[in-house]
């Protein structure tokens, strides 16, 4: 690939481009053989990696290199080991493949009710976040925002956005899934388990923001936000620590717009809007 050509499909159905899928489906043939597992086709909703069934109860996964908020997914899926996520089976760091535990029944979070899904996010959160250490391997949230802020480009919102991080002083301390959303909580036996962590370490209140703009299709409102943001504040959480994560993080995922998008039509930007 080179340096001009991105990884990333810039419009719908997102995901990585047939050229990537294509690099990794050789790379995830190969492992199969060499781990002695069967591979299927690919799972059309594993969009940003190559996802396939290997066999009745595992799932075969090989991240892209451009991926490298989900470096140390592996990591945290051993951290977890099987305690709220799915479980690692193998894995092959050079290669950024791994055999993961498949969910059963497997459907995910996005079909429930909105209080049905609220509860299931904190129950799955209870597991989900517990100590870390920065740097063992995990990277700190605090290295990271600013960058992505810088990233968003010269936006009014984005000055907003600047303005409140600089106020906050993230914790260093907790393992957060960087992705926690209804697609990745997936029903498993009499239970919920996480799929796809983009683990770093900092605080609770960082990881519920990308619940707030899911499941895809979801057009967010002012009062299905504070719903949300009540649910985890009776959990024990920061609401005012909740607000201004969901502000920060919904600026500088929400922008630059994608293609087709506007402020009132990107649902991360509505989140920003009805708190601010």
């Amino acid at each position: 690939m080179t340096g001009d050509e991105s990884a990333w499909l810039d419009a719908a159905p997102w995901g990585i481009t047939p050229r990537v899928a294509d690099r990794l489906r050789a790379t995830a043939a190969e492992v199969a053989r060499e781990w002695g597992v069967p591979l299927s086709q690919r799972i059309v909703g594993g969009r940003f990696s190559f996802v396939a069934f290997a066999g009745d109860d595992a799932v075969l996964k090989v991240v892209p290199i451009e991926d490298d908020e989900a470096d140390h997914e592996a990591d945290a899926l051993a951290l977890l080991g099987g305690d709220g996520a799915v479980r690692l089976l193998r894995h092959d760091r050079a290669r950024r493949a791994m055999l993961i535990e498949r969910a059963r029944p497997g459907d995910d979070a996005s079909g429930l009710s909105e209080h049905e899904a609220i509860r299931v996010a904190v129950s799955a959160a209870r597991k989900l976040w517990r100590p870390a250490l920065s740097g063992d391997p995990f990277r700190w949230i605090g290295d990271l925002v600013p960058r992505w802020l810088d990233n968003a480009g010269d936006h009014y919102l984005v000055r907003q956005a600047k303005e409140i991080y600089a106020t906050m002083h993230p914790s260093d301390a907790t393992l957060v899934h960087g992705d926690f959303h209804h697609h990745n909580l997936l029903r498993h036996g009499d239970g919920w388990v996480v799929i796809d962590p983009k683990p770093m370490v900092g605080e609770a209140e960082f990881d519920v923001a990308t619940l707030l703009w899911n499941p895809i299709g979801h057009m967010p409102t002012r009062e299905g936000v504070e719903q949300w943001i009540g649910a985890f504040a009776d959990a024990g959480l920061d609401a005012n620590l909740l607000r201004k994560w969901a502000i920060v993080r919904g600026t500088y995922q929400g922008l630059p717009l994608s293609r087709g998008l506007t402020t009132e039509t990107s649902p991360q930007l509505r989140v920003v809007r009805a708190l601010l």
